[in-house]
């Protein structure tokens, strides 16, 4: 009996990734350029919880609302963009207002789900994602795949940097975003 039970719940799982891997290709054909992504996991996709964007820091960090309506500042992971802002340690970057502007206008009316890696928060206690839109595209993947971001993978959070450094080195062979005019 636990053997039948073992194979209903597995074909179950396997069923419900079915469709969201349908559900997500349908909705990311919308004509714009994608870099889909769907977690293997059927868990890890079922249970995705999509919440609003709150404002857009710079390219690579943004503030969300918990559950709560508590502000909650997300940090990209994996991913590199080029400062918008002068501060007491570092001056705004080439491509930095471009790199914000681009993610500002992109979230905007939009609702993310979280994924995390082996951290949940750094040392600012700010919460270290892989972020993905309701249409299934990979957003710390496509800033870097257009350009917008560059590849920073910092151990133990390292999942998807295979991924990054080949959109990293589509962009750059492509001169996209940041990449142009070097």
């Amino acid at each position: 009996m636990s053997l039948l039970k073992n194979n209903h719940m597995k074909l179950r799982k396997s069923v419900i990734f079915i469709i969201l891997l349908f559900v997500f290709g349908i909705a990311g054909c919308n004509g714009k350029p994608s870099s889909l992504h769907i977690s293997t996991s059927p868990e890890t996709a079922a249970s995705l919880e999509f919440r609003s964007v709150y404002k857009v820091i710079d390219g690579d960090t943004f503030w969300m609302k918990d559950r709560d309506g508590q502000i909650e500042k997300i940090r990209l992971i994996g991913i590199d963009a080029p400062e918008a802002h002068k501060s007491k340690h570092k001056d705004v970057q080439r491509f930095g207002r471009e790199s914000k502007e681009f993610l500002k206008q992109f979230l905007k009316g939009q609702k993310v789900a979280l994924e995390y890696d082996v951290q949940k928060t750094d040392q600012y206690g700010r919460t270290l994602a892989y972020v993905y839109l309701k249409d299934g595209t990979f957003l710390n993947d496509y800033l870097i795949r257009y350009g917008y971001a560059r590849v920073a993978t910092f151990p133990p959070n390292v999942k998807y940097q295979k991924q990054l450094v080949a959109s990293q080195k589509h962009a750059r062979q492509h001169s996209m975003g940041m990449w142009k005019d070097r």
